[in-house]
């Protein structure tokens, strides 16, 4: 059978056929995948009558009502206690941290020590300037010259004047030593610091043990973060080739940043007067940065799809009369 086999005719057809079959096999495994799978992110985009209405896009960030609070302390020193945690909500004037208060303490003490002695110096002086007004009375009393010798009188009379003057002194002393309590209290109650306002706190960056010092600088890191995030308001950040598009006033759907089969209808707070460069970025390929922005602010419903800092998609409706325009 091996003799009557053709390489021509039967094992070279053989052996194209097989490289035929191994190259479909290789152009077929090497295609691209065509298949299709839903984006990561769901891109932005208007629901309700805003879907076929002429509307403005923005993005923007979630932030307190009240905006951020960056709580600093007014003297430096040790932190000794830290009573807030992030999350906690606080009503005003509720203690956030201490700061070592221990020589406006000794302070205070030294001035309250003070007090007393002015008082005591008090008492002492106003009842030596008793006695001598009595006796100075009563020697100015008598009828006869001769009764009192003019040395007595005189001598009367200093010692009236002597404690007189030492209770005018006693009397300072005492408003003295009350002003040095009074800043003694003063900077005890500095280096307590409260809260402001009723709110949530939003960050904590000290701990127990660590030296804070007053804050020079636009840079330094807020020892604690709070605000009122109840309710929680968003500032959209609108083009100034948009502006003259917007209707003010008007409810916005707002969604989270990718996650747009979630919105909200938030309520119109106010505009912000100034037009101001862009400082909240998307970090999309096709955003403009150079540019600047009208901020509107609006009031969220109550939901738990949005915190504070969070990026935001905003639409809202244009004037009567606007042209449609593409947020693409």
């Amino acid at each position: 059978m091996l003799r009557n086999l053709s390489f021509a005719r039967q094992i070279l057809p053989a052996l194209a056929l097989i490289g035929v079959v191994i190259a479909v096999w290789l152009i077929i495994a090497g295609l691209p995948d065509r298949s299709t799978a839903a984006p990561a992110e769901q891109p932005p985009k208007a629901v309700g009558k805003l879907a076929n209405a002429p509307r403005v896009a923005g993005a923007g960030i979630v932030e307190p009502s009240s905006e951020i609070i960056d709580i600093g302390s007014a003297l430096s020193g040790l932190v000794t206690d830290v009573r807030v945690a992030p999350g906690d909500r606080v009503a005003r004037g509720e203690v956030l941290f201490m700061v070592d208060a221990r020589a406006a303490q000794a302070s205070l003490a030294q001035a309250n020590t003070a007090i007393n002695e002015a008082r005591a110096a008090i008492n002492e002086a106003a009842a030596a300037q008793k006695t001598a007004r009595q006796q100075l009375a009563l020697y100015r009393g008598l009828t006869d010259p001769a009764a009192v010798s003019r040395a007595e009188v005189i001598r009367a009379e200093g010692e009236e004047a002597a404690a007189t003057s030492r209770l005018g002194l006693a009397r300072a002393r005492l408003a003295s030593a009350g002003a040095a309590a009074a800043a003694a209290r003063t900077e005890i109650d500095r280096l307590t610091v409260r809260a402001p306002i009723a709110g949530e706190i939003l960050a904590v960056n000290i701990r127990k043990g660590e030296y804070v010092a007053t804050q020079g600088g636009g840079n330094a890191v807020p020892f604690i973060q709070m605000g009122e995030t109840s309710p929680l308001h968003v500032r959209i950040d609108i083009d100034e080739n948009e502006i003259a598009r917007v209707a003010l006033g008007q409810p916005a759907v707002v969604s989270p940043r990718g996650a747009a089969e979630q919105h909200v209808n938030a309520t119109f707070v106010r505009a912000e007067p100034q037009v101001v460069p862009k400082r909240s970025l998307t970090n999309s390929a096709a955003e403009r940065v150079d540019v600047r922005v009208l901020q509107l602010i609006y009031a969220l419903p109550p939901s738990d799809a949005f915190r504070v800092g969070q990026q935001i998609d905003a639409f809202i409706p244009a004037k009567p009369g606007a042209p449609a325009k593409s947020e693409g």
